[in-house]
This record gives C-alpha cells, structure tokens and sequence, in this order.
C-alpha cells in the first residue's frame, strides 16, 4: 500500500503569491538600486567631463559659457601648466616618491604580514595589535614629532625624507590588509617546498607571495591612491620648492596668481593629476572586485 501526500489547492496558492512577492520586492530593490548607482555615476561624471572640457578652454571661454565645448581643441593649457606652472617638476617627483614609498612598503608589509600570519613567537600578538593601533592614529598628531626627527637626521625638506614617512604610514594597513590573506593559505604548500628544499626565504618570495598576489594587487591600489593624493604631509615636512609634490604644486598653482588665475591651465594641471589615477583603477579594478570580498572574508 502506497501513501501519496498532496498538497492543498490553498498551500499551493500561497507559495505562488508568495514567490510573486518576493519577485516583486526585488525588482523594485533593484531598480531604486539601480537608480541611485546612476545617479552616483552622474554625480561623479559631470564634473570629471566638466574639467576635461575647461582644460582646453581659454579663461575668457571658461567665464563666457562654462559648459559649452571649447571652440579650439589645443593642448596650450597643458603645456602650460606642464612647463610654465612646473607641473611637470611635480609631477615627477611624485612618481619617485610614490614609486618608491609604494614598493618599499609592499615589500616590507607582505614580509610583515607572512610572519605575523604564519608563525607564533613570543610578542606577536602584541606587534600585531600595534600594528592595528597605527590605524587608528591621526597623521596631524605626528606632524610636529615628524618634523623635528626629520630635521635632526638632516632629511627635512627631502624626497626621501617624505619616503620614509610615506612608509610608515602606509604600512599599518597594508600589513593589517594581507595578514588575511597569508592566514589563509594552505600550510601544506609551504610544508611541500620546505621538503624540496626551499629555505624560508624561497618559500615566501617563490611559493607564498605569489600565491597572494590578488592581496596584493589590491592593497597595492589603495596604497597608490592614499599616497598620490598625500597633501598634508608634504605641506608640513616638505617645503624645499624644488622638492614639492603634485598636491602641494597645485595648490601654489592656484594661490600664486591671486586675482589672474588662468583658469584653463588650473584644470590641464588637474586633468594631469586625475589622469594616473584613473588609469591605475582601471587596469587593476578586477582584482580590487575580486579580492576585496576575498580578503573580508578570510
């Protein structure tokens, strides 16, 4: 003898009304979702357009009709900018020191992470902690010490003062940012190439580091975006003319001309300053999607 369970009409009525809701629910989750994300977008994308568009204005046209297109496309306004207001002076001094603060401290910050994540010695949670207690701290806090350690090792008003200081404020999160990452990886692995005979050395540089490239690629953006738009710290520990950033030359840009900006110069010099930024995101935004999630979870 057989027993066949059937359902009620009604039972079968209320999973269909409740599947139709649910459905319901969600297209409407998803489309004020999506309202506000182009909404955001517009938000950000106006202005960018807008400043792009001025670069190639003369002031006169920037004043008569701001958001009309430039009636010459020429590059004057980023040769300008680019030679007259030392922007390009700036600029290359930002690419070595941000090149060089963001190498040293992807280096040192995965060597940091890896033993951190990877082996228990006495003191270990405590370097941990003060390395997440750096988080914390506000960077206006240490500018007076800053300036007067700086000044007595004779690097004050130097690029590789500013390096140094770049460092050690970028490595607090990129060590709290890829302890994540080294602790989740198999231990059988390194077990595996310590047996071949691989030192620790071997181990990290050849088997593990690669192995946490998604990490790194991402703490690498977000290093690079927090040290290319630095400008406080440079203002305080580095004066030298010469020696100057791009945040701190725009800025001088801006101020020294008092009443007669040139406007159309002032947005080229922007455009140059946005324009890397851009670029770093978008040949790296899948990593960034990819392992932020992965790293929050682990």
């Amino acid at each position: 003898m057989s027993l066949k369970l059937s359902k009620k009409p009604s039972d079968t009525l209320g999973h269909v009304n409740r599947k139709a809701q649910e459905t319901a629910g969600d297209k409407v989750v998803a489309g004020i979702s999506h309202t506000m994300l182009a909404l955001w977008s517009l938000m950000v994308l106006i202005p960018l357009a807008w400043t792009l568009l001025s670069s190639f204005k003369t002031t006169s046209e920037i004043f008569a009709s701001p958001f009309s297109l430039p009636k010459h496309w020429s590059f004057a306004n980023y040769v300008s900018a680019w030679n007259t207001a030392g922007i390009g002076n700036y600029f290359l001094n930002t690419v070595i020191v941000v090149g060089c603060a963001l190498v040293i401290v992807m280096v040192l910050g995965a060597m940091c992470a890896y033993v951190l994540a990877r082996y228990a010695f006495p003191g270990s949670r405590a370097v941990y902690y003060l390395m997440l207690a750096g988080l914390t701290f506000p960077i206006f806090l240490a500018i007076v010490p800053l300036f007067f350690i700086l000044k007595n090792i004779g690097l004050l008003n130097t690029l590789p003062g500013l390096i140094i200081v770049y460092v050690a404020f970028a490595l607090p999160f990129t060590v709290f940012f890829l302890f994540a990452f080294f602790k989740a990886l198999p231990s059988e692995i390194a077990e595996a190439a310590q047996i071949d005979g691989a030192g620790e050395w071997r181990t990290f540089f050849q088997v593990m580091l690669p192995m946490a490239k998604p990490g790194m690629a991402s703490v690498a953006i977000f290093n690079f975006l927090g040290l290319w738009n630095q400008y406080l710290i440079p203002v305080a520990i580095n004066t030298d003319p010469d020696e100057k950033v791009l945040s701190q030359g725009i800025a001088a840009f801006a101020g020294q001309q008092g009443y007669a900006v040139d406007f159309g110069s002032l947005f080229a010099a922007a455009v140059i300053v946005v324009v890397p930024v851009l670029v770093a995101y978008i040949l790296f935004q899948r990593q960034l999607q990819g392992s932020v999630s992965a790293g929050t979870m682990k």
